[in-house]
């Protein structure tokens, strides 16, 4: 930030868009970008002026190095004036204030969940009129904060709010990915550098002036501060050049300016100084109230007098001059001096957990365990309210000040296990590779360190696997009395592992460890084991004790909503959950759980396709994909890339879809990741099936699973049933396919999850002998609860049943039949079912379905909701299923009503039923 004192000089371009940007009738963000000292801040209090007059209400804050680490401490100073307001939110929104600004113990929310939170508030807030947002110094919020301003920057468009942030571009912050519009700030040209300095400094000398203009190279900070410095060091005849300074940084020769400022103050003002530096004091001018009282300089006039510090005139307070003025003041303290003043903040601070912890490791040299715990505490209140890298920080710190090896091993190994989990795995590595993790009671948190590395990173399953069972074995053989961190977050590790090996040795000798430990082992745990392993002979159940243990989900940890999401997804029950994984999805991307988000969109790209919301899956398929090669997770990026290609199989895109499962399959099957190798067969086995190869896709479903079994521990084999079954029948293979058909009812796939009910269904209609008994369950499958919840699957199995009617009992009966499916698959975009249904549409007389009949009218969401609501659920039943309020389903049955031209649900269900694809 610069000094406000600064007049504006020049700047007519910057000046021009800030003016549109502030008359622009539309909300809307806006970054200013520029190195230290180059007027931003002239810039922002000029527009501040201007907004003022234009009545906007004006909200300011900046960004204070020293806070950096604290979550959410930036967004708490730019929200606080507008708190007021909160009362007109629904609870669920004042909750995730109370949690984030630590008046709840509540779980922290998303960045998402937040960040509408934030935009509803200042929605609000601008129904009364037109508000400013001005952010400065924004490379010095903390991340969570800035991850949160991003989000609602990007969706101010259409109400009365506008956001201003100023930038450096040598730091790095929160903002660098918002992708919001930039207006670049640049030095001042020749003829306006001068005219500032000549209005600043009017009878400076001309040497002095001529190597002030050289070195400052158009920075305004640099002209106003520069002259007096330059004059006490540079003698007045000396030829241009010579000063002995030479051109250094412009950062570092503000240090020296103010550097020679601050020595000539007394040591007591120095350390009062110092204190206010410490505890994050301002520079410049903020207006409104802060996250926590700061400590208060007093008996500082001197310090005004040398041009240290300002007289804030709209608080009263005195703030610093420029950021650099305070960290020069650390930089130049001694080691001593910055212990003492940080034991002052925290007495100051004693009822600010987070505050107190942090002044605390700064005032303290020596092991205390005293000191350790509360930094322990401090992490855990950050790790509650989203910011995993603070806590990261105060646990390292927290263990170098314990003082027994098992306390200092604890706290390195805690976070080297949040580090892994907020995706920070070079950062995990190096935790466990330090003293405290190498052998004893820390071994078991160094396994969890570095297997997360091998696995995600280098897709190592075999190493991975023996070393976390050695781990375990190590604590079972102990005499562990009863559950433990360490070995909890080891088990749960090791059933990872063992998922994505995807084989029968590696799950049973994770079976066989598993029932030596016990009651050592948490109920969770227990679900994962069952879902995870192999749901046709474990999965009975699963749905259930899924449900019970996601009935607690706002006490549930980021990494156990993953876990449990995944069980639900093997068996089928994903879409109950969905609102769940968004609501967690972005948990602070940056300072969060990164690789619980990256699972838990894989998760959400599934759900996606199981409900035919394909486009959706592609941008979230994208969007994975592109986080994952972000962060080095190669495990993932190569997962993100299967769902991609079987996204792209079922489309009809089969280029792509062969592509992308070549990639995967060639990195995936030489290291054993058997659940990848498998998808890449499906991925295969779609492919084909879609370009009506059927022995290709009989052969690539036979790498899957033998006909007649479902092979252990191989996830896609119940879920490939239709394949094998389709593929065999158009091979001439009937009796395989009936025995494999029947073999999934015997395996009682029916009772595991209701896809697999309604698929095994699909099948024995599928492979039936008798045409009545065929119809019968075709009709069975077809109104099946399920059926509405996995179109493509439901299509699929209708084009089954048209074809056996067009080519037995009922020929006319097979034309809604088979205009139904065509119209799912159209609306799908399955490019290669959909030319198949419609070539046996055409192939019974039928015509294709309309795009001109009311029904087609619908979007496919709005269909869906008709669909579902014609079945007899209400809104409250339809919103569970779709992830929508039931205000927002009432909404589309608003719009569905009058293109079907019916006015009650009953009337619908006949509109839908007389509909010419029913016809």
């Amino acid at each position: 930030m610069e000094s406000v004192a600064t007049p504006l000089v020049g700047r007519e371009s910057e000046r021009s868009v800030l003016s549109s940007f502030l008359a622009a009738p539309q909300g809307q963000a806006l970054v200013l970008k520029g190195e230290t000292g180059v007027g931003k801040s002239a810039l922002l209090e000029q527009l501040a002026q201007q907004a003022t007059g234009a009545g906007f209400r004006l909200v300011r804050a900046v960004g204070v190095e020293a806070e950096s680490d604290l979550p959410f401490a930036g967004l708490h100073q730019l929200l606080f004036p507008l708190l007021p307001h909160a009362v007109q939110l629904d609870s669920m929104r004042r909750a995730a204030f109370d949690v984030v600004f630590g008046r709840s113990g509540e779980k922290a929310p998303s960045v998402m969940a937040l960040g509408i939170a934030v935009l509803d508030l200042v929605m609000v807030a601008a129904s009364y009129g037109r508000l400013l947002l001005m952010l400065d110094d924004g490379q010095w919020l903390d991340p969570a904060s800035a991850e949160v301003c991003g989000f609602v920057g990007r969706r101010l468009a259409g109400n009365g709010a506008k956001l201003v942030v100023a930038l450096r571009p040598e730091k790095s912050s929160g903002f660098d990915a918002a992708a919001l519009p930039v207006l670049p700030v640049p030095p001042l040209s020749e003829d306006a550098a001068a005219q500032l300095l000549d209005a600043r400094h009017p009878r400076v000398d001309p040497h002095v002036r001529r190597v002030t203009l050289d070195q400052a190279q158009g920075n305004p900070l640099a002209l106003v501060e520069l002259p007096p410095y330059l004059a006490a060091q540079v003698p007045p005849a000396a030829p241009a050049g010579s000063s002995g300074h030479g051109l250094v940084p412009l950062p570092d020769r503000f240090r020296q300016v103010y550097g020679a400022r601050l020595a000539a103050l007394g040591p007591a003002l120095r350390a009062e100084l110092l204190r206010g530096a410490l505890d994050g004091v301002h520079a410049g001018a903020v207006a409104g109230p802060v996250r926590a009282v700061r400590y208060r300089m007093r008996d500082v006039d001197e310090a005004v007098a040398a041009q240290v510090l300002d007289l804030d005139a709209v608080t009263g307070e005195f703030v610093f001059r420029h950021p650099l003025v305070r960290s020069t003041v650390v930089r130049l303290a001694t080691p001593s001096e910055r212990r003492s003043a940080h034991g002052v903040l925290a007495q100051v601070h004693r009822e600010d957990i987070e505050r107190r912890a942090t002044h605390l490791a700064g005032a303290t040299v020596d092991p205390d365990e005293e000191v350790a715990a509360a930094l322990e505490e401090a992490a855990a209140s950050a790790t509650r309210r989203g910011g995993a890298a603070a806590a990261v920080t105060w646990l390292t710190r927290a263990a170098e000040l314990s003082p027994g090896p098992a306390d200092r091993a604890r706290r390195l190994g805690d976070a080297a296990f949040v580090a892994g989990f907020a995706g920070r795995l070079d950062q995990a590595r190096r935790l466990a590779d330090t003293d405290g993790l190498t052998g004893g009671a820390g071994r078991p948190a160094a396994v969890v360190a570095f297997a997360y590395g091998a696995l995600y990173q280098d897709g190592d399953v075999r190493s991975s696997h023996r070393q976390v069972v050695a781990a375990i074995e190590g604590i079972r053989d102990s005499g562990a009395a009863g559950p433990s961190p360490e070995l909890t977050r080891l088990v749960n590790l090791l059933m990872a592992v063992s998922q994505f090996a995807g084989d029968r040795e590696s799950w049973r000798r994770t079976h066989q460890l598993l029932a030596s430990l016990g009651d050592l082992v948490p109920t969770e745990s227990r679900i994962y084991q069952d879902a995870w392993c192999d749901v046709v002979r474990r999965g009975a159940g699963v749905a259930e004790r899924v449900a019970k243990a996601f009935a607690v989900f706002p006490s549930l940890d980021p990494w156990d909503v993953t876990r449990l999401g995944v069980a639900a997804y093997h068996v089928d029950t994903l879409n109950h959950y969905r609102t769940h994984l968004v609501r967690s999805v972005e948990r602070e991307l940056r300072t969060g759980a990164v690789g619980t988000a990256m699972t838990m969109l894989h998760l959400i790209v599934l759900d996606q396709i199981a409900s035919g919301e394909w486009d959706a899956a592609e941008r979230t398929g994208q969007q994975v994909l592109e986080l994952t090669q972000a962060h080095g997770h190669v495990l993932f990026v190569h997962q993100s890339q299967a769902y991609l290609g079987l996204l792209a199989a079922l489309r009809g895109d089969l280029d792509r879809a062969r592509e992308l499962r070549a990639v995967v399959d060639r990195w995936a099957r030489p290291r054993g990741i058997g659940f990848l190798v498998q998808v890449a067969d499906a991925v295969a086995t779609t492919a084909a099936l879609s370009d009506g190869d059927y022995e290709t896709a009989y052969l690539h479903a036979l790498g899957i699973t033998a006909p007649e079994s479902f092979e252990p521990c191989a996830h896609q084999a119940p879920r490939t049933l239709l394949d094998l079954v389709e593929a065999a029948l158009h091979t001439g293979r009937v009796e395989i396919a009936r025995r494999h058909a029947r073999a999934a009812q015997a395996a009682g796939l029916p009772q595991v999850s209701p896809r697999l009910a309604l698929t095994t269904i699909g099948a024995l209609a599928m492979t039936a002998e008798d045409d009545d008994e065929a119809l019968e369950l075709f009709r069975r499958a077809e109104a099946h609860p399920a059926a509405a919840d996995f179109p493509f699957e439901s299509a699929r199995i209708r084009l089954a049943h048209g074809i056996r009617l067009r080519h037995g009992p009922g020929p006319r009966g097979a034309r809604p039949v088979l205009g139904e499916a065509a119209e799912t698959f159209e609306r799908l975009g399955a490019k290669g079912w959909a030319g198949r249904a419609l070539a046996e549409l055409r192939a019974c007389g039928g015509a294709a379905p309309s795009a001109a009949t009311n029904v087609a009218a619908l979007t496919w969401q709005e269909r869906r909701i008709a669909d579902l609501a014609a079945s007899g659920l209400t809104n409250k039943e339809i919103g569970e299923r779709t992830h929508l309020s039931p205000r927002t389903v009432s909404s589309h049955l608003y719009r569905v009503f009058p293109k079907l031209g019916v006015t009650s649900r009953a009337a619908l269900r006949d509109a839908l039923a007389a509909s010419p694809e029913r016809a």
